[in-house]
Parts: C-alpha cells; structure tokens; sequence
C-alpha cells in the first residue's frame, strides 16, 4: 500500500497519473449513474444520503459556505441539499472531470447549486473561505492523498469541517466475499455495460492502493485535523472520514 496517491496502471508520475483518471472518467460518464446504482445494488444512495444526515447541523445555516468536492455527476450534492434550508447560500459542486460535470450540471439545474469545473489540488477558492467540504468516492483518485488534505485544510475556516466517503477493504469472511465480487464479477459487469474495462479494473486496485483507516486518519492529524474519525458502512465496504480544521 502507498499513500502518495492514485496511480492507474502505465502511469508513472503525478500528472500522468491524473491525466489518466481525467480521461478514465471523462469516458465512463455516460453510464456512470447506472453502473454506480447496478453495482452497489442501489447501496450507494443509502450512503449519500447517511454521509449527509453527519452534517445536517452545518447544512442548516443558510449562511455556511459549502464545497462537494469531486462530485460527479452530483449525486452527493443531491443529498446535501436535502438538508439545506431555503434562501441558502448554494452549495458548490466541483469536479475536474469535464464530461462528468456536464451531467452534474444537468441534475443540479434546478436546485441551489453553483458547478465549477476545479482540480480539488488546485482549488480557486480563497483561503479559510468554507465551512464544509465533502467528497464522497472522489478523494480516493486523487493523485497525491497529502496535497489533498492541505489544500481542503487551507481553504477550511477554522472549525470547518471534512467528510471523506469512500470504500475500504473489510476484513474476515465478509471481506474475502466482497473481494472476490470486487476483483472478478465488478470488472466484467462494468465493462459490459461502458463498453471500457481499464476503468472497472481501476476502481478495485485504486481501493486496494488507498491507505486504510488507521493510516487514513494519521495522514489527516498530519495535515492540521483534530476529531478525526471513521466511520464504516455496510460492513466496512465504506466508511466515512470526519476531520475538523484545527
């Protein structure tokens, strides 16, 4: 295991490394929701939707300045706003992927949603200017896991807080099943259904390469975090990071 950061296979740096998983997503988002909801049995949303009941006191505040960071198609964003009051302030919706976000885009278009397209390394936002940062399966595939963690810390106030959701590798019987499911049946389905198999092949060396949590939360007390926590779902298949800027 390394905790630098994502690096999909013929890559050897960290700009290759992120130009690959640009392209990676850019090319699975037609299908993305499908395959999501397809291979987690729907599970996925029971996720979202549990990740932002954590933060519905921060939600609350019409006046909190708030970032879903790597959202995707927004689906993260969806169950944020769920707890959002009316009149406040737009919850910004970001990712680096163009294709990804144009899709977001569409699902957001009539909630309280601002989309920008943002490299999460690199975020143009100023500093100690949020509240609250999510990112639900999206930290994971950044390509430098430290640099990530300092940037949502720069543009954190002070109290602000961070959910990191993201998958895990779960221990014990449970664990051998979901690896099996992960490593062999996962990869064909996704390659049937988005016509690409290096994406599906990705996701489970991607999770297999992300640090586990005891690691995960030494990186965030290493980057400025105090209450750190994790959280595991549905057997530790995922599980929800919570860090406070200290």
């Amino acid at each position: 295991m390394s905790a630098t950061g994502a690096q999909p296979a013929g890559t050897s740096d960290e700009q290759s490394s992120a130009a690959a998983v640009r392209q990676m997503f850019d090319s699975v988002a037609p299908r993305y929701d499908l395959l999501n909801h397809v291979l987690s049995c729907n599970i996925d949303r029971l996720w979202w939707r549990r990740t932002a009941r954590r933060f519905r006191e921060v939600l609350a505040r019409p006046e909190a300045s708030i970032l879903d960071i790597c959202c995707g198609t927004g689906d993260m964003t969806l169950a944020l706003l769920r707890h959002r009051p009316q009149g406040a302030k737009p919850i910004l919706a970001a990712d680096f992927s163009h294709a990804m976000l144009v899709r977001g885009a569409e699902k957001l278009r009539n909630y309280n949603a601002a989309v920008i397209e943002a490299d999460a390394l690199h975020l143009p936002l100023s500093d100690s200017s949020l509240d609250l940062i999510t990112t639900a399966f999206g930290f994971r595939n950044l390509t430098n896991y430290e640099a990530g963690l300092r940037e949502f810390h720069r543009v954190l106030r002070p109290g602000g807080e961070l959910g990191i959701l993201d998958f895990s590798e779960p221990g014990g019987f449970i664990g051998k099943l979901y690896a099996f499911y992960f490593r062999r049946i996962l990869p064909t389905i996704g390659s049937m259904i988005s016509g690409t198999g290096s994406a599906y092949s990705y996701l489970p060396a991607s999770v297999h390469r992300f640090p586990p949590p005891p690691a995960m939360l030494a990186l965030m007390r290493k980057a400025g975090y105090a209450d750190v926590s994790w959280t595991p779902y549905t057997f530790g298949i995922a599980g929800l990071y919570r860090g406070v800027r200290s």
